[in-house]
């Protein structure tokens, strides 16, 4: 049990970390929020049921597996409601120099 653990922390590290590499290389709001709302509930979910794995069948346990759910919805729910007033509020997607030649 504890290797399925300390697996699940060690994935959810390396997606919070690619997430943060994300918000540092793309080059807007748009994608950088993509990026890291995809990453980061995904992250986050490995990363908590590895501590639920860790805590053991405890009501510790089950209440730890609860946050993976709020994560799950409130994470994607977020994210486009960013999005979405960055959109209203005039914000322009990035997009790609066209060649004239």
């Amino acid at each position: 049990m504890t290797a399925v653990a300390c697996t699940s922390l060690g994935l959810g590290f390396f997606f919070i970390f690619t997430g943060a590499l994300g918000i540092l290389r793309f080059p807007d709001f748009f994608t950088r929020l993509h990026a890291m709302g995809k990453s980061d509930t995904l992250g986050v979910a490995l990363m908590v049921f590895g501590l639920a794995l860790l805590e053991g069948a405890t009501l510790n346990g089950a209440k730890i597996l609860f946050i993976i759910l709020f994560v799950g919805l409130a994470n994607p729910t977020a994210t486009h409601a960013l999005g979405r007033a960055a959109h209203r509020a005039g914000l322009v997607p990035w997009s790609e120099p066209r060649d004239s030649g």
